[in-house]
């Protein structure tokens, strides 16, 4: 396939970006795309010319770090997917594809298409925490009895990976998706209960200080996201963050 990609080129948070244009040829429809992106990179690096910066690791739709804006859509036209999961059969030969970073003030631009998402970090640590005590013998695993529907909904949850892309789908760039998230994997089980009440004001207080914006209740957030969070974790912690603060 021949391409054209148009991507967005910035030095750092603090110097202004701008969209080049690159033709590409040779991509096969079974490259990943981030497949494609390295054989760009080295066309580049051949000519002299410095290489696009973009993020990834697991290659394997884990960890979330390859996060894209691709044609305007998180991770790319495709769903249920991360975009180191995107296969370049899914465009077609002379197709124009923009690819930006993740855009958010929470998000800020570290070079090219690489943004910081340690702000989801900050949540995380503010509350994603429980208590166990690990004196004495170790407590079986099973020793409290925990409701099914609350197990496989705490698990659903947990599988949130912090790509981002909650955040680049919503107009409000809003992090609640990916907050609610956090909070309900643990609001969900017995465990959990002990900081219950401090960790969603902790984690929503923390959410609001990074600059994330209100849900916009479009729902995007659940469409984009590459392991199908579920909008009723957003539900969830605004009862449980209701509740908690009624508390006084």
């Amino acid at each position: 396939m021949k391409l054209t990609l148009k991507i967005w080129r910035q030095d750092n948070a603090k110097t202004k970006g701008k969209m080049i244009d690159y033709p590409i040829d040779g991509i096969e429809g079974d490259m990943s795309f981030l497949e494609m992106l390295d054989v760009l990179n080295e066309e580049l690096v051949a000519k002299g010319e410095e290489p696009v910066e973009f993020d990834h690791d697991c290659r394997e739709g884990i960890c979330g770090s390859c996060s894209l804006q691709i044609n305007g859509e998180p991770h790319g036209p495709d769903r249920l997917i991360t975009t180191c999961q995107l296969h370049m059969r899914s465009f077609k030969d002379g197709d124009t594809i923009t690819i930006e970073p993740f855009r958010a003030k929470a998000f800020p631009v570290v070079k090219d298409l690489i943004v910081d998402r340690g702000s989801f970090d900050r949540i995380q640590q503010a509350g994603g925490y429980v208590s166990v005590n690990t004196s004495g013998n170790t407590v079986d695993a099973n020793a409290i009895p925990v409701n099914k529907q609350n197990a496989d909904d705490s698990f659903a949850a947990a599988t949130c990976i912090g790509c981002g892309a909650c955040v680049a789908a919503c107009k409000n760039a809003s992090a609640m998706l990916f907050t609610s998230a956090k909070v309900s994997q643990y609001a969900l089980l017995p465990q959990g209960q002990i900081e219950a009440t401090e960790r969603v004001q902790a984690m929503v207080r923390q959410m609001d200080e990074e600059g994330f914006g209100n849900c916009s209740n479009t729902g995007a957030c659940e469409i984009e996201c590459p392991k199908g969070i579920s909008l009723e974790n957003i539900a969830r912690m605004n009862r449980e963050y209701m509740s908690a603060t009624s508390k006084g």
